[in-house]
Formats: structure tokens, C-alpha cells, sequence
């Protein structure tokens, strides 16, 4: 894939899989992930899927620190519809690195239902925040929100957007648009990855109300 060079550049993630371990998949059950693999998987690279790789990496380091984040291993739950605005799009991307998926999510393997990542992912949680994670194992929790008003685009995008929505945009409008929405992008993953004024996390204790479907 012909990225942008930034995208080298923006935080990678690394988790460790139990079911990718049991299979073989990979050495220990080790995955890496880089911005470029959301990307891939939605296709575009916008504000909403790189918020949605920050609000991920961010959440995780909030709850295993230095420690490998366990694929599988965590809830997630989306405060929108699922077909909510960008709602679907960020939860794609937080499946992709969590594992934690909806209905059509992987049953599990023998009677036990062992790796078992179905029902991991729910919508229209009570949670003050864009989505929230909780690890299985010992039931920490953080509700990540995002402000990417924080990150603004330049001041010359008013000038561009209009042409390139509509259509009406010549070859070096449509340039220039392109090139001015990926730089918001790249201040997002590059300058202000770990921004509090960008991602905001909140320590999150749910009792059995506030992590369910609303």
C-alpha cells in the first residue's frame, strides 16, 4: 500500500493473542498493529479512524501500562447505535485491535467456548464517553472520549472543502483537499497522539447497569 509517510510514524500497538498462540499463527501469539492496518481495514484514513486508533491505543496503556494488552481479553462498549453516525466505523477499528467483537464475533473453540470473542463488543452503553474497554481478567475499566476540535484543520481547508464535497473542485482543488485533510490526520497520530486535549480517559468502575445496553 502507497501510504502516506506519516503513517510510519504514528503509535504502534502490540498484543499478545491467546488464540492466535493456540493456532499458531504467530510466535507466542504476538500481533503488531500500525495505523496503516486501520486504514486497510476502512478503507480511508479520516479523523474518525485515526480518533478511533488513538482512543484504542490510549485506553489500552491506560489499563496494562507497560504490560502487553491481552487480545480477547477485553470488553468494549460503543455509547452509540451501531448504526450511529461514525459509531460503526470506530468500533471496526476497535475490534480489529481488541478482538472484542458483536454477534458475528468468533464462538470459541471446544464445549468451553475457550477464545470466545462474540458478545465482547456492545452498543448504546450508559457511559460518558465514545467507548469504553474493561479487561475479563480483573475487571479494570477506562471510558476514552475524543475532542478532535483539539486538532483542527488548517485555515486554508475552508477555502478547498466546499469544491471537493460538491464535486465542482478542479484537479488541483482536489489536491489540495487531499493533502490538507491528511495533514490534519498525521497532527492527530504524530503531535498529539497522547494529547489530553485530544483523548480524554477517564477511570471507569461500571456497576452491572452502566455496562449494558442502554
Amino acid at each position: 500500500m502507497n501510504c502516506p509517510s506519516f503513517f510510519a510514524e504514528a503509535p504502534r500497538l502490540r498484543v499478545r493473542d491467546p488464540l492466535a498462540a493456540f493456532l499458531g499463527a504467530s510466535e507466542d501469539g504476538i500481533l503488531d498493529y500500525g495505523y496503516e492496518d486501520a486504514v486497510r481495514l476502512a478503507g480511508h484514513s479520516c479523523p474518525a479512524v485515526a480518533g478511533a486508533y488513538l482512543m484504542v491505543v490510549n485506553g489500552l496503556s491506560y489499563l496494562y501500562d507497560e504490560a502487553l494488552p491481552e487480545r480477547g481479553g477485553i470488553e468494549l462498549f460503543m455509547r452509540g447505535a451501531c448504526d450511529e453516525g461514525t459509531t460503526g466505523v470506530v468500533a471496526s477499528i476497535a475490534t480489529l485491535l481488541t478482538g472484542a467483537a458483536a454477534e458475528t464475533g468468533f464462538h470459541g473453540i471446544g464445549p468451553a467456548r475457550r477464545f470466545a470473542r462474540r458478545g465482547l463488543l456492545r452498543f448504546g452503553a450508559d457511559i460518558d464517553g465514545v467507548m469504553a474497554l474493561r479487561r475479563r481478567d480483573t475487571g479494570a475499566g477506562v471510558v476514552v472520549d475524543i475532542d478532535t476540535g483539539a486538532v483542527p484543520h488548517a485555515a486554508e481547508m475552508a477555502a478547498v472543502m466546499p469544491g471537493a464535497v460538491s464535486g465542482e473542485a478542479d484537479a488541483a482543488g482536489l489536491t489540495s483537499f487531499a493533502v490538507l485533510w491528511q495533514d490534519r490526520v498525521r497532527r492527530m497520530l504524530v503531535e498529539h497522539a497522547d494529547d489530553p486535549k485530544l483523548i480524554h480517559l477517564y477511570e471507569w468502575e461500571p456497576d452491572d447497569a452502566a455496562a449494558t445496553l442502554a
